[in-house]
């Protein structure tokens, strides 16, 4: 059977929600085209978890506080450098995600296309040029890195804004509501799914 595993994290940073989850549960036991989608909450180890499920396509999802859409991410680099320590109290600085692994790695999705079709249904979407250098970043380095290894299996990263429920922890940053975001993330995934061969050639840089 054709697979799609579609990840979010567990809350972090002190909050009791994370949006990334709640989107990905929503969406899992759900068809895409002719595939299933698997929700699988974070930590894990990826390795393990594409092995054992052999997926088709992966996204994996997080929460980016301060972001006002659904940033598809476009590069991971190669390093861990947090502000805060994890949920395991680990705070790596200036460490590899791979030791010997190359300075970056970029999605494999039709990520422009994604977008645009986002875009095309009024769902604020943008392509983000950074994951930052947290647990997100690490986790997508990390899948980029593995899926080198698994053939035709193509995979990226989505970070969601906050949710409309989080609103009044984190007073005067943007929100979306759940319902927009899983709407999104499903148009995301199926634009992906059934995209094939070269994305669009649309300018999507960033000066800064």
């Amino acid at each position: 059977m054709n697979r799609i595993l579609l990840s979010g994290f567990e809350p972090f940073g002190g909050d009791s929600f994370n949006p990334s989850w709640e989107v990905a549960q929503a969406l899992g036991g759900t068809r895409i085209g002719e595939a299933e989608v698997v929700a699988l909450e974070l930590p894990c180890v990826f390795g393990d978890a594409l092995a054992a499920l052999q997926p088709s396509l992966v996204l994996a999802l997080g929460q980016a506080a301060g972001r006002c859409d659904l940033s598809i991410e476009r590069i991971a680099i190669n390093v861990d450098d947090a502000r805060i320590a994890d949920n395991a109290g680990a705070q790596p600085i200036d460490q590899p995600v791979v030791p010997g692994g190359p300075a970056a790695c970029f999605s494999t999705l039709p990520i422009k296309a994604m977008v645009a079709a986002l875009q095309a249904q009024g769902v604020p979407a943008s392509i983000s040029q950074t994951a930052g250098t947290f647990v997100c970043n690490h986790v997508f380095y990390g899948l980029m890195h593995a899926l080198q290894g698994q053939g035709a299996v193509r995979g990226g990263f989505m970070h969601l804004p906050l949710s409309t429920r989080q609103a009044s922890a984190h007073p005067g940053k943007p929100t979306m509501s759940e319902v927009t975001m899983v709407e999104g993330v499903r148009l995301a995934l199926a634009t992906a799914w059934s995209h094939r061969g070269a994305d669009l050639r649309l300018a999507a840089g960033a000066l800064e």
